[in-house]
């Protein structure tokens, strides 16, 4: 899945924080990219998510994301998926699940209390977003 797999490259280009990378795609092209960058900006806000939609809003000039798509590899947190729903995107792609913060099924499903109708699939590339995970962690125990 090419957008997944661009979403992959930008949790690569990580440094100091955690590797999540999310794209926001409309009619098949991709509008906006971005990975986690909470300790290179001192922001908590920072969430490759969060990023991504800032990028998106202005190169639409509208906070609507309504035909968009975001493909992100790490299912996003309760802050995250809040901003998701609330700009009205169509369709949700993530790779790997997380079972502590997870707010699309995994752990809570913001979903459940908001009106918003977007379509979630998780596991896209899984095996390659968790090793992704997987070796960020081992480096830093």
């Amino acid at each position: 899945m090419l957008f997944m797999q661009k979403a992959i490259e930008q949790a690569k280009q990580t440094e100091a924080d955690v590797p999540v990378g999310a794209v926001i795609v409309k009619n098949n092209e991709i509008i906006a990219f971005a990975h986690n960058e909470k300790e290179v900006d001192n922001d908590i806000t920072s969430h490759a998510e969060i990023v991504a939609i800032r990028k998106a809003e202005k190169f639409l000039n509208n906070w609507r994301l309504e035909d968009c798509e975001m493909y992100v590899t790490l299912e996003p947190c309760p802050m995250c998926a809040w901003a998701i729903l609330q700009s009205r995107m169509k369709s949700l792609y993530f790779g790997s699940f997380d079972k502590n913060y997870g707010a699309f099924g995994s752990k809570i499903n913001l979903r459940d209390i908001s009106n918003n109708k977007i379509k979630v699939y998780g596991g896209i590339m899984e095996d390659e977003c968790d090793k992704i995970l997987e070796e960020f962690f081992e480096k830093i125990r």
